[in-house]
């Protein structure tokens, strides 16, 4: 039947080509954006699941700042360790030539004792981000023996939680200003007949060539090499602390890869199929917009049904 007030052909044509359009302007919009999921009206689930696998990104960013943090408070603490461990050397070194007889040992109390303040300078200035690891006072109300750095952050459904690298400063403390505390330098220690004595507190100035006095030094230099031990004991503690930081670090980028290469896979457009589409939206374009014109065609010629 051919109707006037009814053209079924365009109907059917302005359908087709209004879906054409909107099939185009979607794939306009993933080339322009380059996302094929944009935003939640595009797929729900998939945007969804891409927010949060972002939003867990950021997190293992932060991670990551938090890694290297701490990577750079060990290494203040480790070259501080290292420089520790020189010094008490040269005070071992003066005190065995001190056991040379006619020495003038009070000129070599004054080199031990620069030696003495130099190692407190150091662990008073081995200071990062406000932390000091070696220079502590066990006896403050915020003291806190265990220092933790932010080194991982899981999701497991809903529930988040983060991982830490724990560090005991107080096997790697030099000073310790409370009273009962036991720095590695300012430790009381015992050697044979001498008692309850600190490295910080050694004074040959006034030890003569008597075999007492002579045993005394021989006392001093063990409780020096004592000291010495438990320095490098924290430097090789430090040392593995840093070496996991370094590891995990590494993880951490590679995870954040991992999850941003995810992220794609899920809302990323496949440019060569979006183009491939826009050149085959564009023929039916065409297409529907001729078939449009031919429809609306048909209805001239019920004119001619009234020609004389």
């Amino acid at each position: 039947m051919t109707s006037l007030l009814t053209n079924a052909s365009a109907v059917t044509a302005l359908q087709n080509l209004s879906a054409t359009n909107r099939a185009m302007q979607t794939t306009q919009d993933r080339i322009s954006t380059g996302m094929r999921v944009a935003n939640a009206s595009d797929n729900a689930a998939y945007w969804s699941i891409a927010t949060t696998m972002r939003s867990d990104n950021n997190a293992l960013s932060t991670v990551k700042d938090a890694l290297g943090m701490g990577s750079a408070t060990v290494d203040v603490a480790s070259a501080a360790l290292k420089t520790t461990a020189d010094l008490v050397t040269q005070i071992k070194s003066k005190l065995v030539a001190a056991l040379q007889p006619g020495i003038d040992r009070t000129k070599v109390q004054g080199e031990i004792k620069q030696l003495q303040d130099q190692i407190q300078s150091v662990a008073d200035s081995s200071t990062f981000s406000g932390q000091n690891w070696l220079s502590v006072d066990s006896g403050a109300d915020d003291y806190n023996a265990t220092k933790s750095i932010v080194a991982s952050f899981t999701r497991s459904g809903t529930d988040v939680s983060t991982g830490t690298i724990d560090v005991d400063i107080s096997k790697i403390a030099l000073f310790d200003a409370d009273a009962d505390g036991e720095g590695i330098i300012d430790k009381l220690r015992t050697a044979n007949d001498t008692a309850d004595v600190a490295v910080t507190d050694l004074d040959i100035s006034d030890l003569t060539d008597s075999d007492a006095d002579q045993t005394t030094l021989k006392d001093y230099i063990s409780i020096v090499d004592a000291a010495l031990t438990d320095v490098t004991t924290a430097a090789s503690d430090l040392g593995a602390v840093k070496t996991r930081i370094g590891m995990q670090s590494d993880f951490v980028s590679n995870l954040m890869d991992a999850v941003t290469k995810g992220i794609g896979q899920l809302v990323d457009a496949d440019m060569n199929q979006e183009s491939t589409r826009l050149q085959a939206l564009q023929v039916q374009q065409q297409l529907g917009v001729q078939s449009l014109s031919i429809a609306n065609q048909s209805s001239q010629q019920i004119l001619s049904l009234f020609r004389g």
